[in-house]
């Protein structure tokens, strides 16, 4: 019998695809109810922790990536995509990729570099489409695959340099500077004697290009953070992670996580932050254009002028050729731009590993136990999006609620963001975190990589976190070797 055209077609999960099968048609308010009811029994947390969950071996979903967990376990496309659209998926990949140059140029569709930046490409920043990590330590180091945030107290650009440090110039203009690390050890202490040895950075900014820096500058380093899943957070609905807010705190649980309202910049309209160590973009364009100006010094169809973050002081800065031709008046083409986008929507997150094995399901109920996943939030149905079909429907396992939280002045940036507050941070997604060093060849976590391995990452945890990490202190050795092995399965 054809079913009724108004009728909700049962959400479905199978083996194969892991994809809710649901009509794309209207739904009659009526059904909606049952709808919410079924997607809240699939994201409700675990209380089993004797196995695994079902589907918790994929949590991308259908779009998860099986097989290829070495150095491009980061760069492949969304399992589920179709034949025709990883054509556009591997164009987007060759601009992500290619290496801009400055004007003048004979290759007008790559030219247009600076005048000033931080890097040529963007996969320079995000090596192989993963995270970044600091500069070496106790030289001058233009710091690739990170950023050098600067603003003055009140959050006022810098008058010489503005609100980034460009590390890099093209052919006759000055770089602003170069960054120099240091650490000091932090000692930390574990109920059973053992002692961890944390190390706190301290930046300094040399070689300045444009004169003295104004003193009271405050410096916020930023590494790249990985590139995988980003279409799927875009896709979680916002009523879903309006729901876990609460900046008053008036559940009494210490955690007031907040939604960060932010400007869309193609609509001009407030939505729900949630690209960026801060929540600073709301959707993957933004996040995209924001990096191709800010870090190279080009121009997309969001931020349209052709010399970036050059002050009005730096007049060789602003007065030197940009990459505009006849067919466009932004140095990254619309389509390039439209690809770039699309990639970086579909860049897959691997399947997890080891999910049954017993020390990884005894770290797991460590972390929900210690309670972790009231910031990271483990599960979500993504919304149906009928023309990105890799996104639509899916359920997956970020570990994250996608809201700000206080995280203690030990990792206080002193940035002055908006009506943000300097200790707090998004919660960062967890998913892929445990092949960091197949991907990139290190294990340095943090928004400035601080941490050198995922202990010393929890350690750093305050503020909100604090009650999380005295119970990660008053565990045995075994028990934090069982958390950290959940942790590297994720």
């Amino acid at each position: 019998m054809k079913p009724s055209p108004f009728s909700l077609a049962a959400a479905v999960f199978t083996a194969a695809a892991v994809v809710f099968t649901v009509s794309l048609s209207s739904v009659p308010a009526a059904d909606d109810a049952g709808e919410r009811a079924r997607i809240a029994a699939v994201t409700r947390p675990a209380s089993d922790f004797s196995k695994a969950e079902e589907y918790e071996l994929r949590p991308a979903g259908a779009a998860t990536m099986f097989g290829l967990f070495n150095h491009d376990a980061f760069s492949l496309p969304s399992a589920n995509m179709s034949f025709e659209r990883r054509a556009d998926f591997s164009v987007g990949n060759g601009v992500f990729r290619k290496l801009w140059v400055s004007a003048p140029s004979s290759t007008i569709s790559s030219d247009g570099l600076g005048p000033l930046f931080n890097t040529r490409a963007c996969q320079s920043c995000h090596l192989k489409d993963g995270r970044g990590h600091p500069p070496d330590v106790g030289r001058d180091d233009p710091a690739a695959s990170m950023v050098m945030a600067i603003h003055l107290p009140g959050g006022a650009p810098e008058p010489r340099y503005g609100r980034q440090i460009q590390t890099l110039g093209v052919q006759g203009i000055r770089a602003e500077g170069l960054v120099r690390l240091s650490y000091r050890d932090r000692p930390v202490r574990f109920a059973d004697g053992t002692v961890v040895t944390l190390q706190d950075p301290h930046w300094s900014l040399n070689t300045l290009g444009y004169g003295p820096i104004d003193p009271r500058t405050i410096v916020s380093p930023r590494v790249a953070p990985p590139m995988i899943g980003l279409g799927l957070l875009e896709a979680i609905a916002a009523d879903d992670i309006r729901a876990n807010a609460d900046a008053d705190d008036r559940d009494g649980d210490g955690i007031s996580g907040r939604v960060r309202p932010v400007t869309n910049p193609e609509t001009g309209r407030k939505a729900i932050g949630r690209m960026g160590w801060k929540a600073e973009q709301a959707t993957v364009r933004a996040q995209a254009a924001t990096a191709f100006f800010n870090d190279m010094g080009l121009s997309t169809p969001l931020f349209t002028l052709p010399y970036g973050d050059c002050t009005p002081a730096q007049t060789d800065c602003r007065s030197a050729s940009h990459g505009g031709d006849g067919d466009t008046t932004v140095e990254v083409d619309p389509r390039l731009f439209d690809l770039v986008v699309f990639y970086s929507r579909n860049l897959a997150v691997p399947a997890r590993r080891g999910v049954s094995d017993p020390q990884v399901l005894a770290g797991k109920k460590l972390f929900y136990d210690s309670g972790c996943i009231a910031c990271h939030r483990p599960k979500y149905v993504t919304r149906r999006l009928p023309d990105r079909p890799e996104q639509s429907f899916q359920l997956i396992w970020p570990y994250t609620d996608m809201l700000l939280h206080d995280m203690g002045a030990a990792l206080a940036d002193h940035r002055i963001d908006g009506t943000i507050a300097d200790a707090e941070w998004r919660t960062p997604p967890l998913w892929g975190i445990g092949l960091t060093r197949e991907v990139n060849g290190h294990t340095r976590f943090l928004h400035d990589g601080r941490a050198r391995n995922l202990l010393e990452a929890v350690l750093w945890h305050g503020g909100e976190a604090e009650t999380a990490k005295q119970r990660v202190l008053a565990m045995s050795r075994a028990e934090r070797d069982d958390l950290i092995a959940f942790l590297n399965s994720l």
